[in-house]
């Protein structure tokens, strides 16, 4: 019964945003952040690109910074409640997009790679003259995180991942390979109402709140506009990036505290829709994998949410951030 009343619930929003949905640029033009952005400017691979961040400040700082990282389907932006938490309690908070996505730069010809992400945010970090940091990432970001964390690991104080993506290797695992003309092609196909169903099921474990819906907006919103095969192909490069570059086997080298926060009705694997139905079944269970890789890690705390799915920041914040300031270094 909760499940029907979530889906009649996501219907309902579907039909009331149907007349006044929003399209951004291809760098997001038209959607506003909570807080000022900057803009990092900086050569890569022979081109001038700019990464923008937000770099938001106490007013009682706690001498401690929080770097976080996005994922794939998100944008600096979607850590608006965890920003809001963190500088309450002190903390200096930089949010940057990545290069590829949502308002910073979308080359159409870069070698992504997390090396390369990772070094960029390094640069952006030098930039403002920050040394040490906490390195937070989700999804996506939890694999960039990781990243950051292995090359630079004298910077970094303290890895935490929320429902990191990467915990398996899905290509060794028998997930299809898709070119990145295929994901292009797959990802030209992005709507509203195919990011709301997906989210339904993987972000929120069958729970809808209206509330959800500006996060859709925002994405949605940049496959609207003009630049939609802009946004297309940057989505498809970084599908790519995420396939071929698995993390999970370097966890054990994680040498400084690790938290892990997992939403343990999470389902995600990418590409999984390519893959046979039985070994559909088998991937994104985090559950397992939650359990699994904080046993690789020297210095790992796990804490478990056992009825969130793959965005428990945004699904319950008050549990999330009470769990996540509990085991952030002081």
């Amino acid at each position: 019964m909760k499940y029907w009343l979530s889906t009649l619930l996501l219907f309902t929003c579907l039909s009331s945003f149907a007349a006044e949905a929003p399209s951004y640029g291809p760098r997001l033009e038209g959607f506003n952040y909570p807080h000022p952005t900057k803009t990092f400017t900086f050569t890569s691979q022979q081109q001038d690109l700019e990464m923008v961040y937000m770099d938001v400040q106490p007013e009682e700082a706690n001498g401690r910074t929080v770097v976080l990282m996005h994922g794939k389907n998100f944008c600096a932006a979607t850590w608006e409640a965890t920003i809001k938490v963190l500088v309450d309690k002190g903390y200096r908070v930089i949010a940057p997009d990545q290069i590829g996505f949502c308002k910073s730069s979308k080359p159409t010809q870069y070698q992504f790679s997390f090396q390369q992400l990772a070094s960029n945010t390094r640069a952006l970090l030098d930039n403002i003259d920050v040394k040490n940091v906490t390195v937070m990432g989700h999804s996506m970001g939890g694999m960039l995180a990781t990243r950051f964390a292995l090359m630079y690991p004298e910077q970094t104080e303290q890895l935490v991942m929320v429902n990191p993506i990467g915990l398996e290797d899905w290509k060794a695992l028998g997930v299809p390979y898709r070119n990145v003309d295929e994901w292009y092609a797959r990802d030209l196909k992005t709507s509203a109402e195919s990011i709301r169903k997906y989210q339904l099921n993987t972000y929120y474990a069958g729970n809808w709140r209206p509330e959800f819906d500006r996060w859709v907006e925002m994405q949605a919103g940049m496959f609207r506009g003009e630049g939609r095969e802009l946004v297309a192909w940057s989505s498809a490069l970084t599908a790519d990036m995420i396939m071929l570059q698995p993390v999970v086997y370097e966890f054990p080298f994680l040498k400084m505290p690790v938290l892990l926060l997992i939403g343990e009705l999470d389902n995600t694997a990418l590409g999984k829709d390519a893959a046979s139905p039985a070994l559909q079944k088998k991937l994104g269970n985090y559950k397992k994998l939650g359990r699994e890789i904080a046993a690789q890690i020297p210095r790992a705390k796990l804490v478990n949410f056992p009825d969130l799915g793959h965005s428990p920041q945004i699904q319950a914040p008050e549990r999330f951030h009470k769990a996540l300031l509990t085991n952030l270094l002081p």
